[in-house]
């Protein structure tokens, strides 16, 4: 596994840049097929952020974490992603065939085809009308149910939109292209 590790706003220690090679050599038990990993270690503010891509033959895994502590979130996306790729190798064991392997394609196709057990699933469904909103309404509506997301037509356009809650606090807004 080829390893690229860049830092952002600060200086890569020789015992931070041990810290990360160790753990990712960790999770190639989990698929030995990893080819590259791209990890970069970045300051803003008060956050301490690390955010790795893995890259191997027939897929691409990427994570990210902001604490306090740089070890800290290089130690929590290394749990994401040994998450990811735990389930990910579940899924390509499940789907084998009896006659051999299969090709990374075909194992792609079926991976997404079909669910595991423990896979998030659609447990509750809700219906409503659409009330033309503004996106002022719209914001205080999201704020009154206390959602980080809202669904509502927007006034101006007529157009559902997705009004959404920022991890910066700000809000983002989804609007269909015309």
């Amino acid at each position: 596994m080829q390893i690229t590790i860049t830092a952002r706003n600060l200086e890569l220690t020789p015992a931070l840049r041990r810290h990360t090679e160790r753990k990712l050599k960790k999770l190639e038990k989990y698929l030995d097929s990893i080819t590259s990993a791209h990890v970069i270690l970045s300051i803003e503010k008060y956050r301490q952020i690390a955010e790795i891509t893995l890259r191997a033959r027939d897929i691409t895994i990427r994570g990210e974490e902001a604490t306090e502590n740089l070890y800290s979130s290089v130690d929590l996306v290394m749990d994401k992603l040994e998450r990811q790729l735990r389930r990910y190798k579940e899924k390509l064991s499940a789907h084998q065939g009896r006659g051999g392997q299969r090709t990374a394609s075909s194992a792609r196709r079926t991976v997404k085809a079909t669910p595991l057990e423990d896979e998030p699933k659609v447990v509750k469904m809700k219906r409503f009308a659409f009330k033309p909103l503004s996106l002022e309404e719209a914001i205080i509506h999201m704020n009154l149910v206390g959602h980080n997301f809202f669904v509502f037509r927007n006034a101006d356009t007529e157009e559902v939109n997705v009004l959404y809650r920022r991890k910066d606090g700000n809000f983002g807004l989804i609007e269909p292209e015309t």
